[in-house]
Order: C-alpha cells, then structure tokens, then sequence
C-alpha cells in the first residue's frame, strides 16, 4: 500500500478524547452497504452458487509467501520496482498461471526511469462484455521483501485464480487477474493499465476486487465501501463465519483500487490494516493488542514470513475465492422490496455542536416495524470521523447506526444501515439524529429514508 495523503494521515489535537466519549452506547446495527450507484454494477448471487466457492488452502497461499520471501532474499532483500525481486516476482506468478491454462501478458510502462510490469491473465470462457476482475499489487518497498504488503495480497489472489483452474470454473461473466507494479510509487502500475483501456473496454468490467495487505499481524477485518454489491458478499462471507467487520478508511485512494473508480468502474476489496492503531473496542471485537499498529512493520525491513496472522490470511483467501465465485455467476438476487418513506429537507449539522433531528412519519400500517428496518442516510460532511448517526423510534429508543471514530478520515456518510426495530409499533414518528462531536469541519443532513 502507498504511503498515505497528508489528509488521510492528519491527527487533530483534541480530538482523540471528544471522539472517545461519544464512540460508545447505543444498539448497534449492521451496515448493509453504501446507496451510491455505480454503472454496471455486479449483483449478489443466491447462497447456493456461493457456497459452491472453494476452501482455499492457507499452505498453498503460504507456499507462495515463501517463494516470494526466497525471491527477495536473492535480490537484495526487496521486490521493488526495478529493481530485479520484482521481475523475478513477476515470472514466478507467470509460470504458475500458464501452467494453469491462463492466457497471459505482460503490460510494460516507464516509472522512474525503469521499465515497469503488469501481469494480466485471463481464464477461458465467460461473457467478454461482462468483465470482473480480481488483483493485487506484487511490488515491495525497497526497504524490505514486503510478504504482507503486498505478498498477502498477491498470493491469495494467485491461489484463488489457481482454484479456479484447478475446478475448471465456467463461469458467466469473464474472470481476469492482475498484478500490478509500482503502487508503492503510486499506484503507477494499475493507473497505466486502466490508462490505456479504452472506453469501449472500461465500459465492460462489472467491477474490480482489490486486495492490498489481507493478513496483517495485528489484524482487523475491513470491507471497502465502494460498490454497495460487492460490499454485501464480502460482508455475507464474514456474517457466515460470525466474524463482525467495519467499513475499510485507512487505505481510501491509497491502492489499486481508486484508478479503476475514478474511471466508474466498481469496485470493493479487503483489507487486514496498515500502521493505524488497533482501538481497545477493535482488540475486543477482533482479538489482538489494542494502541499497537495492525501492521508494525508496515513498510520496513521486518515485512516478513513472520510478520503474517495465519488465520486472518486464511480468511481473506477464502473470501477472494467467495467473491469470484459468487460474482461470477450470471444469477441475481433482486433488489429488496419494500415501501419507502423519505425525507429530503436539508438540515445543517453545527461544527461541536448540539444533535439535530430529522422527522419521518409513518402511518397506515399495521403491527411493528420489521427486523430489518433499512435506514439509508445520505451526509454530506468533510470529516465523516466527527459523525454520530442514530435512528429515534417513536417512542424515544436510540439504535446506533455509526459512532465517531478519531481514524474515520473519509470524507460524507452515504450508508445503507439494518435495524431489528421489530419491537417498535411501525406507525409514528422516526426520527433520524446527528451529532458532530468535535471542531473544524461542517455537514448537513441532505437526506434520509426508511424502507418497511
């Protein structure tokens, strides 16, 4: 992963203690995914295609991490761009994807003086106008062989495509992989491929899954809340194991993935955490050391065979595996249904200032709310962190949609939340309460709506 924005790395002087007061209590609910539309996005299929998706063996992924670790070890202890580790990493993935029936190319490119490469492999068959995409960027920083940045990432998404073979998966859409160079230097590899797609070509992917750094040492289970589909199985995969996941902000714009967005592509992806600090409720939620970095040795010499959580890897790869083969099939789950109430009355949210309230009045139904009450919100702030979202039932009773975070630095809160309000009579009046909870930036309510 590249080094972070001055944005996204900012810390705020108070900021931490107005956060931590507010970053508890309420009922929590689970997020369902973002209310952002993108073109041709891919759809969840049922439970069944889905549970047709491999175990992808940790030993194999592993087996790939130490190929990788030999590689640098032999190439002055990095696979960095230009460096020989990384063309040696390159062939490594090659040959093991011709072997596998995979059609390959290498994509060259200038960065820095030195030729650059992307791999890019096709599996047979699929709709060619039906494109998805699953990658990983394979070079290191030159400070180390990079076995969890971004060795993980590579090797699952390898093994995943070496499962695909190994079934002889004939799916409905048509599987592609890459494997970029030179994100370290930002994102240069997969900002030149997607750069040299013309828009007849962009225009056929049904989305890009990226996996940047999936077994940290430390680790969290975050979902990128790009593609609200793509969200959904990665968070339906994680809901099976009962693993709880949280929506992925550290690494915004700072993979592969932002290239292929900026063009309107979907996108969504994995992530295990970088050098931002795993929180006491996170260590609680997750296991681990809390107020020590999921990654310790993000970006140095020790991103090593033993800087890797065998069982956060295990799961990554499972789930790179989960996603191809559910959003690879050509069935679809329809949209839920439902009757919407909406309310499109802007409020403004002060700065540090008192919560606000936004009505909605519901009438004519009978019995109580439903056990998934869809609650989407639509917040348009320059520091989503500072946001506390909750959703009044008539009566007065507090279900938490999100709480502040001091590490939540992305900008607006566009979401789609689940509340089990089945013990709450439908009819009255919803309100939808917002609260900024510490200074220097502004929001407003634009927008909010229950679905029954």
């Amino acid at each position: 992963m590249t080094l972070p924005s001055a944005r996204s790395r900012s810390r705020r002087t108070g900021r931490a203690a107005a956060v931590a007061a507010l970053a508890v209590g309420g009922l929590l609910a689970t997020t369902a995914g973002t209310t952002a539309a993108a073109p041709a996005p891919v759809r969840a299929t049922t439970a069944a295609t889905a549970a047709a998706a491999p175990d992808i063996p940790l030993a194999n992924v592993k087996a790939h991490l130490s190929q990788l670790s030999s590689i640098a070890a032999a190439n002055g202890g990095n696979r960095a761009h230009g460096r020989p580790g990384y063309k040696a990493s390159i062939d490594y993935v090659k040959a093991k994807l011709d072997a596998a029936g995979y059609t390959t190319s290498l994509k060259t490119f200038t960065a820095s003086g030195a030729t650059g490469y992307n791999l890019i492999a096709d599996w047979p068959g699929g709709d060619a106008n039906k494109v998805l995409m699953a990658g990983a960027h394979l070079d290191s920083v030159t400070s180390g062989a990079g076995i969890n940045d971004n060795g993980s990432g590579s090797a699952a998404v390898l093994e995943a495509a070496l499962a695909v073979s190994r079934a002889q998966l004939k799916p409905d859409k048509h599987l592609r992989f890459g494997w970029w160079g030179a994100e370290e230097l930002g994102l240069l590899g997969s900002k030149a491929y997607v750069n040299s797609l013309p828009a007849t070509e962009r225009a056929k992917f049904a989305g890009y899954l990226n996996f940047d750094m999936i077994g940290s040492p430390n680790p969290g289970y975050f979902v990128y809340d790009d593609d609200p589909a793509i969200e959904k199985t990665f968070k339906d995969y994680y809901a099976g194991l009962g693993v709880p996941t949280e929506i992925e902000t550290e690494g915004d714009g700072r993979s592969d993935h932002a290239p292929f967005k900026s063009v309107g592509i979907p996108v969504g992806g994995l992530f295990s955490g970088a050098d931002y600090r795993k929180t006491a409720a996170q260590a609680q939620k997750w296991g681990g050391t809390s107020g020590q970095a999921f990654d310790r040795c993000y970006h140095s010499s020790c991103d090593s065979l033993t800087n890797i959580n065998d069982t956060a890897l295990d799961r990554n790869s499972d789930a790179v595996a989960y996603a191809l083969w559910t959003l690879s099939a050509g069935g679809t789950t329809p949209p839920p249904t439902g009757t919407d109430y909406e309310s499109t009355t802007a409020v403004a949210i002060p700065d540090a200032g008192a919560a606000v309230t936004s009505p909605i009045t519901v009438s004519g139904r009978t019995g109580n709310a439903p056990a998934a009450l869809k609650v989407a919100v639509n917040i348009k702030h320059t520091w989503r962190g500072d946001v506390v979202v909750d959703l009044l039932a008539p009566d007065g009773t507090a279900y938490r949609l999100k709480n502040s975070s001091s590490n939540d630095s992305a900008d607006d809160v566009v979401e789609t939340y689940t509340v089990n309000a089945s013990s709450e009579p439908a009819n009255g009046s919803w309100k939808l309460r917002v609260q900024d909870v510490a200074a220097q930036d502004t929001g407003t309510l634009n927008s909010w709506k229950l679905t029954f």
